[in-house]
């Protein structure tokens, strides 16, 4: 009975996979092959195949030459863009057809029709001509297989072999165990086990006895032709066999490796349809010859050492995974809890301990309940919902810490595994906070009240040298008329300083509404020249760029206005010398993907920029140049702002100061 023909995919793209498998599925069964060292070795497992090779897919063009030099049985199909290049290029080489990447059904399901009913003829001739060629030596062949012994039990001591091995500490432990049992149990005087312990090692020799010093030098990656004669012919090698493989070039392969172990058998070791490694055997201690069954009896040890090594090296992985978790949940400055579905405590991290004050054997398989009542609450409601809940902060009565608990459920594949909090400690933090509010409170009423003599004095000063001259200068009505206007003026600025600092120590409450940032934009122009002649005799110029499509955003018009004056208004005092003075200021929306997420507004002067010792401290209250101010006007935009949730930087040089100030935009503002 012929075996059928196999259809092989070579390509990168899942879409193509996809068609090309819903077309050939009541034809064959497509293999899917996208990564190019691994399509020779399908090759070799198919033997007489349809290839099926995506000529975009990486080093396709390449693969198609090695596959016409190397694998004259294989028929193959090029799939690639109509009139393209490399298209026409497979068609000259001369493969069996070259097609369009966008199949048409009937046609496809028609072409691979054929190409089978071809490899069919292809491999019906090639056994013609094997039969021809090995047809003298039928008869010996038939001698062989009738001989009695055949079916005798195999001729090693296998219950010398241990069924369970000792106890290992780890897989180089294992390997020593399995030689030494392996090795009595074959009765050799040499053994050695390569094998590679995770996906991506080299196969090396990992344990052994009585081997050649080079054997520990010796290397194989899963490309070697070695590793592949392995998976294509799944046996082992013996040297008294060595002579029946036909091909000379795969019986060169063989002997080198023999001799590069110095071994007489080789058996390949199997674990989920992969070879993991495999084992060489020197001579019998006897000095007799493996005969036939005692191949058979190392195949059967080879297939315990596979069950084994492979256990071996799962128990190893699913240990080093456990380690580093466990590791890391004990290592990490949070405390960790976790609960199954049933709120029973089953981890309960060191840092958890410290942090409740509570120990691990007084709460471990025990309900949650045990955690202490606000924290139980929290995570039986973590897990009696599906949302997921807010960090939660809380003083704890035990140990009047000031913690912090994120509570998440657990959950793989749909299916809830119990719940994790996440508790962070913030008593050290909160007292440094407390600290710093402390100093930062101390300085800004010293900065306040340094600013305020310097600023009170001046008019305080006017008032009092009117005051005491005008008892003498009652008279004069020039003096009563100076009197009137400079005390009035000093008495309005001393007002002025007291509303700035009520403002800024009172901010008005801010009514957010989804409105258009031109309106505020074009207010605080307008204010900053009713304030400093902007525009005016002076020559200065405001430029403004601002689209009609911009999103709306979440502010208070009044509040936003206000601060953009700030800064316009700082622009311009900037630019008190410069001859050709200049205010640029625009706007433009901020995208993520397709959605708008926020405004950006920018002003731009080309001033003499700010001093590098104030660059830190322009945000800073009471921090001013001027000989009049307060220097409350960056910091009231500043937290204008970011009572808006949004964020204001400045970039200055000796050529001028941009401000940037970035609005999230509303959730209607797209």
């Amino acid at each position: 009975m012929m075996a059928p023909p196999v259809c092989i995919l070579y390509t990168q793209d899942p879409d193509l996979v996809r068609r090309v498998k819903a077309f050939v599925r009541s034809i064959a069964e497509a293999r899917h092959v996208q990564d190019p060292s691994r399509l020779e070795v399908v090759l070799q497992q198919s033997g007489t195949a349809l290839l099926m090779l995506d000529l975009r897919a990486r080093e396709g063009r390449d693969l198609l030459d090695k596959v016409q030099k190397d694998w004259p049985d294989v028929l193959t199909i090029a799939l690639g863009t109509v009139r393209s290049e490399p298209l026409r290029d497979a068609e000259q080489a001369g493969i069996y057809a070259a097609e369009d990447l966008q199949l048409d059904r009937r046609r496809f399901q028609a072409l691979v029709l054929r190409a089978f009913d071809h490899l069919r003829v292809l491999e019906e001739n090639r056994d013609l001509r094997e039969e021809s060629a090995l047809l003298p030596a039928a008869e010996p062949v038939r001698r062989v297989e009738s001989a009695p012994d055949q079916h005798h039990s195999p001729s090693l001591p296998l219950m010398r072999f241990p069924r369970v091995f000792r106890r290992f500490e780890n897989v180089d432990a294992l390997l020593a165990s399995i030689v030494e049992s392996v090795a009595d149990a074959a009765g050799v005087t040499r053994l050695g086990i390569f094998s590679k312990m995770r996906q991506g090692d080299r196969y090396r020799l990992r344990a052994g006895m009585r081997c050649l010093p080079e054997t520990s030098e010796v290397e194989f990656t899963e490309r070697d032709p070695l590793v592949r004669w392995f998976e294509l012919h799944a046996h082992l090698i013996s040297r008294a066999n060595l002579a029946q493989t036909p091909d000379r070039s795969q019986r060169s392969i063989l002997r080198r490796a023999l001799d590069n172990f110095g071994a007489e058998v080789i058996v390949p070791l199997y674990a989920r349809g992969r070879i993991i490694g495999w084992l060489f055997f020197g001579h019998r201690v006897t000095g007799a010859r493996f005969d036939n069954r005692d191949l058979e009896g190392l195949m059967i040890l080879a297939e315990h050492v596979s069950t084994v090594l492979e256990n071996a090296l799962l128990s190893e992985e699913v240990s080093v995974q456990k380690t580093l978790a466990e590791t890391l949940l004990k290592s990490i400055p949070p405390g960790i809890i976790a609960t199954d579905e049933e709120g029973i405590v089953r981890w309960f991290n060191p840092m958890a301990e410290q942090i409740l004050g509570l120990s691990a054997d007084k709460v471990l398989n025990r309900g949650v309940e045990a955690l202490g009542p606000t924290l139980a609450g929290f995570l039986r409601e973590t897990l009696d919902t599906k949302a997921s809940s807010p960090p939660r902060q809380w003083i704890d009565q035990a140990t009047q810490r000031s913690l912090s608990v994120e509570a998440r459920r657990l959950i793989d594949d749909q299916t809830q595994l119990g719940a994790v909090a996440v508790i962070q400690d913030l008593t050290a933090e909160e007292s440094v906070r407390e600290k710093q509010d402390l100093l930062d409170r101390a300085a800004f009423w010293t900065d306040l009240a340094a600013s305020m003599s310097h600023e009170i004095r001046n008019p305080l000063v006017a008032i009092k040298t009117f005051a005491q001259l005008l008892p003498e200068r009652f008279d004069d009505a020039e003096f009563r008329k100076d009197f009137n206007e400079i005390v009035v003026k000093e008495v309005d600025r001393l007002d002025n300083i007291i509303t700035q600092i009520n403002n800024f120590a009172h901010p008005p409450d801010l009514e957010l509404r989804s409105i258009d940032l031109k309106a505020p934009v074009k207010k605080a122009i307008e204010i900053a020249r009713s304030r400093f002649k902007a525009g005016g005799s002076g020559g200065l110029t405001v430029e403004t760029s601002l689209p009609n499509d911009l999103p709306k955003v979440m502010g208070d018009e009044t509040a936003l206005a206000e601060a953009f004056a700030h800064l316009v208004s700082n622009a311009a005092e900037s630019l008190s010398e410069q001859d050709k003075p200049r205010i640029t200021l625009s706007a433009k929306s901020i995208r993520e993907g397709d959605h708008a997420s926020g405004v950006v507004v920018t002003i731009r002067d080309n001033g003499k920029g700010i001093a590098p010792e104030l660059k830190e401290k322009v945000f800073s209250p009471f921090c001013t140049t001027k000989a009049r101010g307060m220097g409350l006007g960056l910091p009231i935009v500043k937290r204008t702002v970011f009572d808006h949730n949004g964020r204001v930087d400045i970039d200055s040089s000796s050529r001028g100061t941009l401000v940037r100030v970035l609005l999230p935009v509303s959730s209607n503002g797209q």
